[in-house]
């Protein structure tokens, strides 16, 4: 279970990367800012539940500032993947069970492992909505499938980098 886990962060941080890209790369979208205000909610959930994985202090309110550009959030989503690959390769299969509690959610606890369901499917999800509107502008929108990733696994490609 563990490095089935560790492939869907792997196909969520490839995916985010090259919707980001698809974004960048035509105009419309690149411009448009419903984008980066939907890109700026998955990476900071993503980032909210790997600061409680990793059991430090998240700064809502410095992490709740929209950056200023794709480029600035294609970083953040970079940092992301570098901590969370970082602390996804140290995991053993009985951290999975670890329980986590957030004051977003009372009186509810999640195991580790649901809160990294939760983050791939949540990604997944707003990925899903982004795609579906930049088709909508008249973009392609890249192929994100995991079943289609899961052939050569590629790594992400971020913007800027």
């Amino acid at each position: 279970m563990l490095e089935t886990l560790r492939d869907m962060i792997r196909h969520k941080n490839y995916a985010n990367a090259a919707l980001l890209n698809a974004i960048a790369q035509f105009e419309p979208a690149a411009k448009d800012p419903g984008f980066p205000r939907l890109l700026h909610h998955i990476i900071l959930a993503n980032r909210f539940w790997l600061s409680l994985f990793m059991g430090e202090r998240f700064d809502l309110a410095g992490e709740s500032k929209a950056p200023e550009s794709l480029g600035e959030i294609a970083a953040m989503y970079r940092q992301t993947e570098e901590q969370e690959t970082a602390w996804a390769g140290s995991l053993r299969e009985t951290d999975l069970e670890r329980v986590v509690a957030t004051p977003f959610l009372p009186e509810q606890q999640f195991s580790v492992m649901e809160g990294v369901l939760q983050v791939c499917l949540h990604s997944h999800g707003h990925r899903a909505q982004c795609a579906a509107r930049l088709r909508d502008m008249g973009g392609s929108p890249p192929a994100m499938d995991f079943v289609f990733w899961l052939k050569q696994r590629p790594m992400a490609r971020w913007i800027g980098a």
